[in-house]
């Protein structure tokens, strides 16, 4: 696959496959991510072009999902660039200062970019890591609707 920052031919679906591999990654635990490593990302050199650095950035919301854009407040991030041996370059800003999983995540953002270890990272670390966040989600959604109180009006007779 492509570099999809500097191949202005990149396909959406390129794209929207790449975000959401990285929102997989920006997920991740560290030590998550140091197993995976450990265990498929052997023989993967890779140099450091930008040192895991944190900083503030401004996280904007909308009211209900799609009303007028408001800035809701800052967040840290920590993000890293790598390039692996071969010239592919990846990018990851996690939430946090955790240096490490910056890190990692980008140098996985570089394998999945990577033809000949695309499918294999796909599968072996991006799906057990997709399905696990949706798992947790899902149990979060549960407990939060377990609360969810339904208010309603009656209708009084004299009304009428």
């Amino acid at each position: 696959m492509p570099d999809l920052h500097s191949d202005s031919t990149a396909s959406n679906t390129d794209i929207r496959s790449r975000q959401r591999w990285m929102g997989v990654l920006a997920r991740a635990a560290e030590n998550e991510l140091e197993m995976h490593w450990a265990a498929h990302g052997q023989g993967a050199e890779y140099d450091v072009l930008r040192e895991p650095e944190s900083g503030l950035v401004m996280v904007r919301g909308r009211a209900g999902g799609n009303g007028q854009r408001f800035n809701l407040g800052e967040m840290t991030v920590t993000r890293c660039s790598v390039r692996l041996g071969d010239g592919t370059v990846g990018h990851a800003y996690v939430a946090g200062r955790d240096r490490r999983r910056a890190e990692l995540a980008a140098a996985f953002d570089a394998l999945l970019q990577t033809p000949s270890r695309h499918e294999d990272i796909q599968s072996r670390v991006i799906a057990p890591l997709a399905t696990k966040y949706l798992a947790a989600r899902t149990e979060r959604s549960r407990k939060a609707a377990a609360t969810k109180v339904d208010f309603f009006t009656l209708v009084r007779g004299e009304d009428e």
